[in-house]
């Protein structure tokens, strides 16, 4: 069993780390201006490769199962049996695990088939699904049910090919869409119907990759306002309609050409949609990456600097067209995480190389906000620094108390905590935005109503009743909902949020508020399932609640 520099890997020993290990005596004093970083647990047992928050405030976290043996082991004496299995056939320890939020502790998970670089989303009655892996582990699809006792469930064959390094995005009808994977120019839909069980060409795919690099992996993907797809792989992006199987519209290549997809990796978002706008706009901000030719470099022990620029295009215009803008950081194999208030996280990754085993140098440590609607030239701010590197395979997500989770990095075959530039790493931490600081607490909402797990349907009438104990501001009040992302290789899939159309802010009591919002009004901007709903004054968010669109 791998052993990293510190206590041992038996359960007893992991919760005795959990339990006098974890919380106020692992704060780190960065606080107030520029954010607060805080250790939660020194050896979560894996890398958190993936990730997912469903809507018990559970986290699904999973490496791969052919690192060797973990530093958790299964419980009960349990272990996994895979005469398939490239490392350990038979294997008692678990690559996957269930952060609890609230209790801030691990519970192990079993995983049968290699989950190694796959994807996922989560469907409209809160289920994961996770697609796809490595060798055995490539066509199946994995079920998780958000309950205190559930586990991995397997369906062998649930692809109809083999999916390594693809995208997934729940799509209006409740499908997944699955696009793309290394060797594969095609994509299908999970679950199957008697009429789409097959994968179909995309050619876009072929187009965009670069021999023997690639380049164009984990393709970004979102579901625009009017039912199709923007697809963007390497240096550009489409607007797809996967009903009838046609390009909608070719956006131009990012101005200088330079790669931004795995492994030349960076990351994108699709920016706030204002619903309180007669026309609603789309854009999409793509973010670092690394220059042309960096992974072959890389590979000969060459890191090249990493790009240090974002490119934003507004895909709702007539004609529209990429507008850089310069980071102050440049950043591969970053994440870009959407705040309640409408801001965007770049965190994690480092400043040289690319992805790949052991190819990336010099971690940026800094998070990086990027405020949308601030004049061009004033929207990034440097945070402050974690002291753990995040390289290769590292995540962030986001959780509904406003904080960002953080976790993952190892950029080698297997795990190796010893001898090495950048060992595996298996803490877990959290970023907590300015927002959070105690300092706004008298500006900070709390939502008293509806209650958290509601159920509402498109377009319909919300009255949410809140609290505020300093001074509100009615003007500056507004109700986001956002839609937890599957976040792994520098991409939050599924990643939303909405800005709801709301009526004037009114004082029932003291302190004590109300705001009128409208739900989404279609499937297309918010397709059925679970989101959080924040209220937001001043651009200070309220813990958030599930709400659940049906």
């Amino acid at each position: 069993m791998a052993t990293p520099p510190r206590p041992g890997h038996m359960i007893f020993s992991f919760l005795f780390w959990q339990l006098f290990m974890a919380g106020p005596g692992c704060r780190i004093l960065t606080h107030a201006a520029g954010g607060e970083w805080q250790l939660l647990l020194r050896n979560i047992g894996i890398t958190a490769i993936h990730m997912q928050l469903l809507h018990n405030d559970r986290v699904v976290i999973f490496d791969r199962t052919d690192f060797g043996k973990s530093n958790i082991s299964l419980p009960h004496g349990k272990c996994r049996h895979d005469p398939n299995e490239s490392v350990l056939p038979i294997d008692c320890t678990a690559h996957s695990v269930e952060y609890d939020v609230a209790t801030n502790s691990i519970r192990a998970l079993v995983v049968q088939t290699d989950v190694w670089c796959s994807s996922g989303a989560v469907m409209a009655n809160g289920d994961l699904i996770q697609t796809g892996g490595y060798n055995d582990g490539e066509r199946v699809a994995r079920i998780f049910k958000p309950c205190s006792s559930c586990d991995w469930e397997e369906v062998p064959l649930g692809l109809a090919a083999r999916r390594w390094y693809a995208t997934n995005h729940i799509l209006p009808d409740n499908r997944q869409i699955v696009i793309g994977g290394r060797g594969q120019f095609n994509y299908e839909f999970y679950p199957k119907s008697a009429n789409a069980r097959n994968v179909y060409t995309l050619p876009f795919l072929v187009q965009t990759n670069d021999p023997k690099i690639e380049n164009n992996l984990y393709p970004f993907v979102f579901l625009h306002t009017d039912g199709n797809l923007f697809i963007f792989a390497n240096n550009r992006a489409i607007l797809f309609n996967y009903f009838k199987k046609f390009v909608v519209k070719t956006f131009p290549t990012i101005p200088g050409g330079d790669p931004r997809s795995y492994p030349s990796t960076g990351s994108a978002v699709m920016l706030p949609l204002n619903l309180q706008e007669p026309s609603i706009e789309v854009e999409v901000l793509v973010c670092g990456g690394a220059p042309d030719g960096s992974y072959t470099q890389a590979s000969k022990r060459n890191f090249v600097r990493a790009l240090k620029t974002c490119a934003r295009i507004k895909i709702t215009d007539p004609s529209p067209q990429w507008v850089m803008e310069t980071m102050p950081l440049a950043r591969v194999m970053g994440d870009m995480t959407l705040l309640p208030n409408g801001d965007v996280l770049i965190i994690n990754g480092a400043s040289a190389g690319t992805a790949g085993w052991e190819l990336g140098r010099d971690p940026v440590l800094n998070p990086v906000l990027y405020k949308p609607h601030t004049r061009v030239g004033s929207r990034f701010k440097v945070m402050n620094p974690s002291t753990i590197p995040r390289m290769y395979h590292s995540t962030a997500i986001l959780l509904r108390d406003g904080r960002v989770l953080v976790g993952g990095s190892n950029p080698h075959i297997d795990y190796k905590f010893t001898g090495v530039l950048y060992p595996t790493e298996l803490r877990l931490e959290a970023f907590s935005p300015e927002y959070l600081d105690s300092g706004f607490s008298n500006l900070r909402p709390i939502i008293i109503s509806p209650a958290s797990q509601s159920k509402m349907g498109h377009g319909q009438g919300l009255t949410v009743r809140f609290s505020v104990t300093g001074t509100l501001n009615p003007d500056m009040v507004s109700v986001t909902m956002l839609s937890p992302s599957f976040t792994t290789h520098s991409f939050s899939m599924n990643q939303r949020l909405l800005v709801l159309k709301s009526g004037n802010v009114k004082n029932v009591e003291k302190s004590t508020f109300t705001i009128s919002v409208t739900t989404p009004g279609s499937i297309n901007l918010a397709p059925f399932g679970y989101y959080i709903l924040f209220v937001v004054h001043q651009g200070i968010p309220s813990d958030g609640i599930w709400v659940q669109i049906h």
